[in-house]
């Protein structure tokens, strides 16, 4: 049987789409199309459902796949070595929010470049144009906090991110903390507020989990609005208002004193970062590294 059509079918397996597959192999749609034809010809027996929206395999594509796959990643394991024996150059792009990306992901993957490695980033703050770019190609790894479910992605958790309320000292000092505990976000009525979107949403996900309200838009609104948590951080430092950080952005500051936790709920809010790739993909052995490397740092985080 050619290699090159199993190739392409277990491309398209884990795709999901002859139009994702052919960018993923660098070829024109109708020669995937062609080429799954073929392979079904010689079969005897279809191995996709053409539906609406991309393709479902059937049980003879599933059971093809389960047995073709890891013979064709320890082929593209063997190739990806001599390509690395022989000095080649290998481009890692990953994509993700600019925060997490600029200030924990790259700097655990800057390693790789003394290895042969390039990195190329994308900085993206929505989940959906992350992975979207990631299914036809555009990128090798997202890190998000959008767990696809199955598909042609395999998910890993990263780490968890501890959500913290804030203020700068002078607005902390107007905040009556007893109420707070007691009643809830009522105590911070009339409070300027600092936020990426005007939708509220990291407020909107701490009110819930801490006070188990949403936050009420009459007697809270954003007064800020900047879609970068390293922006929001400098903003509540310099005085803006209040507003709901990552520890990690902003333990620095609490330790010295020029933000204050407004509260500290016996359960902190916590958000689950995930490591995106393609499935497959990590056959390749740059990919696999990169992957390895994101997963061991993330364990201090």
């Amino acid at each position: 049987m050619d290699l090159a059509l199993l190739r392409t079918f277990v491309t398209v397996h884990r795709a999901g789409s002859f139009t994702r597959a052919a960018a993923l192999l660098g070829l024109s749609q109708p020669a995937v199309t062609s080429q799954i034809r073929t392979l079904e010809r010689q079969l005897g027996r279809p191995l996709f459902h053409r539906r609406a929206r991309g393709v479902t395999p059937t049980a003879v594509g599933d059971e093809l796949a389960h047995k073709a796959a890891p013979h064709l990643d320890a082929l593209l394991r063997i190739t990806e070595a001599e390509r690395e024996d022989a000095g080649a150059l290998r481009s890692l792009h990953i994509a993700g929010p600019p925060e997490i990306l600029s200030l924990r992901v790259l700097p655990a993957l800057a390693p790789l470049v003394g290895q042969g490695h390039t990195l190329r980033a994308t900085l993206l703050a929505d989940s959906g144009t992350a992975l979207d770019g990631l299914a036809s190609g555009h990128h090798d790894l997202v890190v998000t906090t959008a767990r696809p479910r199955g598909g042609p992605f395999t998910a890993t958790a990263l780490c968890d991110e501890e959500h913290v309320l804030v203020a700068a000292p002078y607005w902390a000092a107007l905040v009556d903390t007893g109420r707070l505990r007691e009643e809830g976000p009522a105590a911070l009525d009339g409070m300027p507020l600092v936020e990426i979107h005007e939708t509220l949403p990291l407020v909107t996900r701490y009110w819930c989990a801490v006070f188990d309200t949403p936050p009420d838009a009459r007697s809270l609104a954003a007064t800020v609005v900047v879609p970068d948590l390293r922006a929001v951080r400098e903003c509540v430092l310099g005085g803006a208002g209040i507003a709901v950080l990552p520890r990690y952005l902003c333990q620095d500051a609490l330790d010295a004193g020029r933000l204050v936790a407004l509260a500290e709920p016996s359960v902190p809010p916590l958000r689950t970062w995930f490591l995106v790739v393609r499935t497959g993909s990590p056959a390749l052995a740059h990919l696999g590294r990169a992957r390895d490397r994101l997963l061991s740092a993330a364990a201090h985080w």
